[in-house]
């Protein structure tokens, strides 16, 4: 806490060296020990966690790949839980189906009395079919829908004191355990779904691959996404700090993650385990040693799921906000009165 504090007083410092250069303003920063001691400054931060705890927040993660590679067990491994088709609902507990057709699924979760409502957004399997052709339009439609209806709230003139936000914050892209590269399709779905939102790409069934496969195969997939220019989060750009700077190239390291996804208990060394079970052993879903779950886990939601919401709002949906607002002029009247954007973001009603 005291290096957070310190590190929020050097930031203040830094925003209040530019005031200065302000003709006829005269502001002096004034540590807290300069003068008659504590103030309470600092108790702002308890407040604004107090709210959260009441109000609670969203966070809305898409799973996209082909069938047939665990993206709903994956969910349901990361959150604990059981993901369900209906909102939460009392006693049931059936899981996601294979999936036909984009299907949300909202569920709410309570830990040490923080609210969450996650939104899992499941996506058709593609990769599998004869035609893929643009497999990728309902996907890149929902996505932009989404921004298109924070939009419409946030242009209305009595709008809600607080927005529902169904805005996708992140997209985990599975990528089956070939051990090869990227297919032409990844590259493609990718590409068009980077600048839109942030994509973490993982490979699905790690446990098919031997150590040194599936660090060859990590290796490979990062070459694909740089010779492709393919955005995956968190962006090199994007980084504002240095000690963020230093995470962030960790984690670009790393990935895409190798993952395995259970929601299997088993015995080991007298302990309970999330694993799967093989003739060969026990495969622990949350020791690094085995998959890289847990770094998956760890970046989604312990260290960067609020900077996932930040990107989303202050820069993916912005980059959506300043292209609308720009095109042909666009009003309020025909905000109110067009129909859902296409794919490409432009208004039907003007084509």
């Amino acid at each position: 806490e005291e290096r957070e504090r310190k590190h929020e007083v050097e930031n203040l410092r830094k925003e209040l060296e530019l005031y200065p250069s302000v003709p006829g303003l005269q502001m002096n920063f004034v540590g807290g020990a300069d003068l008659f001691g504590y103030v309470g400054i600092e108790a702002v931060l308890d407040q604004m966690r107090m709210k959260t705890m009441k109000a609670g927040f969203e966070f809305n993660i898409m799973v996209v790949g082909q069938s047939g590679l665990g993206k709903s067990t994956l969910v349901n491994t990361l959150f604990k839980s059981k993901i369900s088709r209906k909102s939460c609902t009392p006693n049931y507990e059936e899981k996601i189906c294979k999936t036909v057709k984009l299907h949300a699924v909202s569920h709410v979760i309570e830990e040490k009395g923080v609210k969450m409502k996650l939104t899992v957004v499941d996506t058709p399997g593609f990769g599998d079919q004869i035609n893929n052709e643009n497999c990728w339009e309902p996907i890149v439609k929902y996505i932009n829908e989404q921004y298109e209806k924070f939009l419409r709230e946030e242009l209305n003139v009595n709008r809600k004191r607080r927005i529902p936000d169904s805005r996708v914050h992140c997209c985990i892209y599975f990528l089956p355990a070939t051990g090869h590269r990227l297919r032409p399709i990844d590259v493609e779905f990718m590409k068009r779904l980077g600048k839109m939102v942030s994509i973490v790409p993982v490979i699905a069934k790690a446990d098919t691959l031997t150590v040194e496969e599936r660090q060859e195969f990590k290796e490979q997939i990062r070459k694909d996404l740089d010779a492709n220019g393919i955005c995956v989060y968190p962006q090199e750009e994007f980084d504002e700090d240095p000690d963020e700077r230093l995470l962030n190239h960790r984690i670009r390291e790393s990935i895409p993650f190798a993952v395995v996804g259970t929601d299997q208990e088993h015995q080991v060394n007298g302990n309970k385990v999330l694993g799967r079970k093989t003739k060969w052993g026990i495969i622990e879903v949350e020791n690094v040693a085995h998959c890289e779950f847990a770094n998956l886990r760890d970046l989604l939601i312990r260290s960067h799921l609020q900077d996932l919401k930040d990107v989303t709002h202050n820069i993916l949906y912005e980059n959506y906000r300043v292209r609308r607002l720009n095109e042909s002029n666009i009003t309020f009247s025909e905000l109110e009165l067009s129909s859902w954007p296409t794919e490409n973001g432009t208004d039907k009603s003007q084509l």
